[in-house]
This record gives C-alpha cells, structure tokens and sequence, in this order.
C-alpha cells in the first residue's frame, strides 16, 4: 500500500467520521450530542402515577406537551426548586405519557455546556413534520452575561426556537442566575441590575415550583415505589434511612427502595 494511503487509513482509525444523525421521525427520545442527534440508548421513565406531591405541577406540564404534539400555542417552561423532587422525572414522565396517548412528541436531551449549538439543533428539527420538547437538566449561570444567548432563543432573537419545540429547563434556582446585593450596590440604576438578572427566567411563559416535601408524603412516595415492585414497606426504617441523608425527597425515597430491593435480593 502506498506510503500516503497508509497514513490516511491510520488517520481515520484515530479519527473516525462523527456517526449518522438518527431519524428525527423515528425514536421516542434522543441526546444531542457532537452536533447531532443520537437516539437514546433506554427511555423508561417512571409513570405518572408512581410520582406523589406534584399533582398541580404534573397536570400543567402534560397539558402544555398536549398542545405542543397537537400542534397547537405552547409555553417553554422552567421546572425550578429543592432537589431531589421529581423535576427531571416529571418532564420525561410526561412525555411519556403524551406519547403513550398518541401525541407526536418526542425528547431532545441538550446538556448545559453545548448551549452555543442549540441554533444548529433548532435549525435540525424545524422543517421536521414532529414537535419536540427540549430538555436542558439543572441550569445555572453564574453571571448574567452568560444567559443572554439563551434568551434570545427563548424568544426576541434571531435564532428563536421554531414553531415545533419548545424548551423544559430544571434549575435549583427560581431565577436561574444568582443574585447579589453587591450587584445592586455597584449599578447606576439598581433596578436595571435586577431586571437584567430576572430577564432569563421571565421569558419561560410556565413556571413551576417544587417544594421540600413532607414526612406523610415522603412515606406516600416510598409506599407506592413498594408496592409497584412488591417490596416490604417498613415507614419507621424509611424514615431512619432520611434521617441518617438529612433530606426527605422522592430521590431519597427511590435511593432507599434500591437499597431495600438489593437486600431482598430483587432487581428494580
């Protein structure tokens, strides 16, 4: 073989060429990932049904991914609040739900640091005849200047979202960025510091809010997760287990329902 081709063929072992985009049309949720989409590799979330304390919050979210499957007006929507509490699990919950009932949807896992190609993404997916609800998991900023691109996507930009996606933002904050007295101390008009810092999370049309739950609904959630994968419900060992993490959430409740499956020797 010639010198040159040898080169060549050990370059593109190094290097191989970026795989083929997955047909948009086809998979119920994917990841965009090296400026393409990939189908994801297992898309099982929970029911609706296994998720306790955020009725409101459910009921709003599946009706707003309703409307976007049929086609209709929709709201981009900021799912902020304690962690632990089912924000991620909600929004992939209710597309499965939508789907489940029909809706053309799917899932487009985006992950923070590639927010610069959410423009090569919208551009992907705007002629696809699909709705798509963007997901972008624990969002923060930690300056102000850094949400800017972000929101001229939202709405007001050039490169906006299209008609057939709208974007489900996660955040442990309501505002998405951090607030400083300072930042007010240091501006000419201290209004016009907080406007620019609360300008991201006003342009999400919902906003939904999740809350630190209670010991009777944490218990509700780890009865629920046992009887789904009839395990024994022990409440006074679930609570022991929250103590000892210092937090009651619907995380802590599925981490101790693994627990208990591994020690009843079942699988989840």
């Amino acid at each position: 073989m010639d010198p040159i081709d040898r080169i060549a063929a050990a370059l593109e072992r190094l290097s191989p060429p970026p795989p083929e985009p997955a047909d948009p049309l086809v998979h119920p949720a994917y990841v965009w990932r090296d400026h393409a989409l990939t189908a994801a590799r297992a898309f099982e979330p929970l029911p609706l049904d296994l998720l306790h304390g955020i009725d409101a919050q459910r009921d709003a979210l599946t009706a707003n991914l309703a409307r976007l499957a049929q086609g209709h007006a929709a709201q981009d929507v900021l799912l902020w609040g304690a962690r632990g509490t089912g924000k991620s699990a909600l929004v992939k919950s209710a597309v499965a739900q939508v789907q489940g009932e029909g809706g053309n949807l799917a899932l487009i896992e985006a992950v923070t640091p590639q927010l610069d190609t959410l423009p090569q993404l919208f551009a992907a997916i705007a002629r696809v005849s699909r709705a798509f609800a963007v997901f972008i998991d624990d969002l923060g900023f930690d300056a102000a200047g850094d949400a800017r691109a972000l929101r001229s996507m939202l709405e007001g930009g050039a490169e906006a979202r299209p008609a057939n996606a709208r974007l489900l933002v996660t955040s442990n904050r309501r505002h998405l960025i951090p607030r400083d007295i300072a930042e007010q101390n240091s501006a000419i008009n201290p209004r016009d510091s907080v406007d620019d810092s609360l300008a991201l999370a006003d342009r999400f049309g919902l906003s939904l809010g999740f809350h630190v739950i209670d010991q009777d609904t944490y218990l509700a959630i780890v009865r629920t997760y046992c009887e789904a994968h009839a395990l024994p419900f022990d409440g006074p060992e679930a609570i022991n287990w929250a103590t000892r993490r210092g937090s009651r959430s619907g995380r802590v409740a599925w981490q101790y329902v693994v627990d208990l499956a591994g020690r009843e020797g079942k699988a989840l």
